[in-house]
Protein backbone atom coordinates (compact mmCIF):
# COMPACT_ATOMS: atom_id res chain seq x y z
CA UNK A 1 0.00 0.00 0.00
CA UNK A 2 1.30 3.30 -1.22
CA UNK A 3 1.63 6.18 1.19
CA UNK A 4 2.69 9.58 0.88
CA UNK A 5 2.88 11.99 4.42
CA UNK A 6 3.43 15.39 4.35
CA UNK A 7 4.09 17.20 7.28
CA UNK A 8 6.11 19.89 8.75
CA UNK A 9 3.34 23.14 8.01
CA UNK A 10 2.27 25.33 10.57
CA UNK A 11 1.63 29.35 10.84
CA UNK A 12 4.96 31.58 10.47
CA UNK A 13 5.74 35.36 10.11
CA UNK A 14 6.16 36.93 6.32
CA UNK A 15 10.50 36.27 6.00
CA UNK A 16 10.44 33.10 7.79
CA UNK A 17 11.43 29.86 7.10
CA UNK A 18 9.41 25.90 7.00
CA UNK A 19 10.63 22.80 5.80
CA UNK A 20 7.94 20.40 4.89
CA UNK A 21 8.51 16.43 4.63
CA UNK A 22 7.08 13.83 2.42
CA UNK A 23 7.65 10.02 3.89
CA UNK A 24 7.10 8.17 1.07
CA UNK A 25 6.19 3.95 1.34
CA UNK A 26 5.21 1.38 -0.08
CA UNK A 27 7.39 2.06 -3.82
CA UNK A 28 10.47 1.78 -4.97
CA UNK A 29 11.27 5.88 -4.34
CA UNK A 30 14.08 6.10 -6.28
CA UNK A 31 12.20 5.13 -9.61
CA UNK A 32 9.70 7.53 -9.05
CA UNK A 33 9.96 11.30 -9.61
CA UNK A 34 8.66 13.77 -7.05
CA UNK A 35 6.56 17.12 -7.18
CA UNK A 36 5.10 19.73 -4.62
CA UNK A 37 1.66 21.02 -5.06
CA UNK A 38 0.09 23.76 -3.41
CA UNK A 39 -3.90 24.98 -3.49
CA UNK A 40 -4.91 27.70 -2.09
CA UNK A 41 -8.75 28.56 -1.02
CA UNK A 42 -10.89 29.55 -3.90
CA UNK A 43 -7.88 28.61 -6.13
CA UNK A 44 -6.76 25.59 -8.71
CA UNK A 45 -3.78 23.47 -7.42
CA UNK A 46 -0.70 24.90 -8.76
CA UNK A 47 2.90 23.18 -9.29
CA UNK A 48 5.50 24.17 -6.92
CA UNK A 49 8.55 22.02 -7.08
CA UNK A 50 9.97 19.01 -8.65
CA UNK A 51 12.46 17.01 -8.67
CA UNK A 52 13.43 13.99 -11.25
CA UNK A 53 13.93 10.52 -10.45
CA UNK A 54 17.05 10.24 -12.80
CA UNK A 55 19.31 12.63 -12.72
CA UNK A 56 17.57 14.59 -9.82
CA UNK A 57 16.60 17.46 -12.10
CA UNK A 58 14.90 20.23 -10.26
CA UNK A 59 11.93 22.58 -11.74
CA UNK A 60 10.29 25.49 -9.87
CA UNK A 61 7.61 27.66 -10.56
CA UNK A 62 8.79 31.35 -11.30
CA UNK A 63 6.73 32.40 -7.96
CA UNK A 64 8.97 30.29 -5.70
CA UNK A 65 12.54 30.07 -7.63
CA UNK A 66 15.23 31.14 -5.32
CA UNK A 67 13.32 30.61 -1.92
CA UNK A 68 12.31 27.20 -2.36
CA UNK A 69 14.15 24.06 -2.57
CA UNK A 70 13.08 20.36 -3.13
CA UNK A 71 15.72 17.54 -2.07
CA UNK A 72 15.15 13.81 -1.67
CA UNK A 73 16.75 11.23 0.93
CA UNK A 74 16.59 8.13 -0.97
CA UNK A 75 18.07 6.42 1.57
CA UNK A 76 15.11 7.24 4.17
CA UNK A 77 12.66 7.63 1.22
CA UNK A 78 11.67 11.00 2.42
CA UNK A 79 10.92 14.13 0.22
CA UNK A 80 11.56 17.73 1.30
CA UNK A 81 10.64 21.45 0.92
CA UNK A 82 12.68 24.36 2.05
CA UNK A 83 10.83 27.28 2.04
CA UNK A 84 12.68 30.13 2.90
CA UNK A 85 11.58 34.13 2.63
CA UNK A 86 7.71 33.12 2.98
CA UNK A 87 5.46 36.01 1.87
CA UNK A 88 1.50 35.51 2.94
CA UNK A 89 0.61 34.49 -0.55
CA UNK A 90 2.60 31.40 -0.07
CA UNK A 91 -0.54 30.66 2.25
CA UNK A 92 -1.90 27.05 1.04
CA UNK A 93 -2.11 23.51 1.75
CA UNK A 94 1.12 21.84 0.46
CA UNK A 95 0.50 18.15 -1.76
CA UNK A 96 3.72 16.08 -2.23
CA UNK A 97 2.92 13.62 -5.38
CA UNK A 98 4.53 10.75 -7.41
CA UNK A 99 5.45 9.88 -10.88
CA UNK A 100 6.51 6.30 -11.72
CA UNK A 101 9.78 6.96 -14.09
CA UNK A 102 8.18 10.05 -15.50
CA UNK A 103 11.11 13.12 -16.34
CA UNK A 104 8.77 15.30 -18.45
CA UNK A 105 5.60 17.13 -18.10
CA UNK A 106 6.42 17.34 -14.17
CA UNK A 107 4.63 20.21 -13.72
CA UNK A 108 1.13 18.58 -14.72
CA UNK A 109 -1.06 17.09 -11.87
CA UNK A 110 -2.38 14.68 -13.79
CA UNK A 111 0.93 13.00 -14.53
CA UNK A 112 1.78 11.90 -11.18
CA UNK A 113 -0.04 8.45 -9.56
CA UNK A 114 0.35 9.11 -5.81
CA UNK A 115 -0.71 12.15 -3.98
CA UNK A 116 -0.26 12.79 0.01
CA UNK A 117 -3.22 14.33 2.20
CA UNK A 118 -1.82 17.66 2.16
CA UNK A 119 -0.30 19.99 5.27
CA UNK A 120 -1.39 23.76 5.92
CA UNK A 121 1.02 26.43 5.62
CA UNK A 122 0.09 29.72 6.73
CA UNK A 123 2.21 33.35 6.51
CA UNK A 124 1.25 36.16 7.99
CA UNK A 125 1.90 39.68 6.95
Amino acid sequence: QVQLVESGGGLVQAGGSLRLSCAASGLPFSSYSMGWFRQAPGKEREFVASITYSGGITDYADSVKGRFTIITDNAQNILYLQMNSLKPEDTSVYYCAAAYRTFYYLRRSSNYDYWGQGTQVTVSS
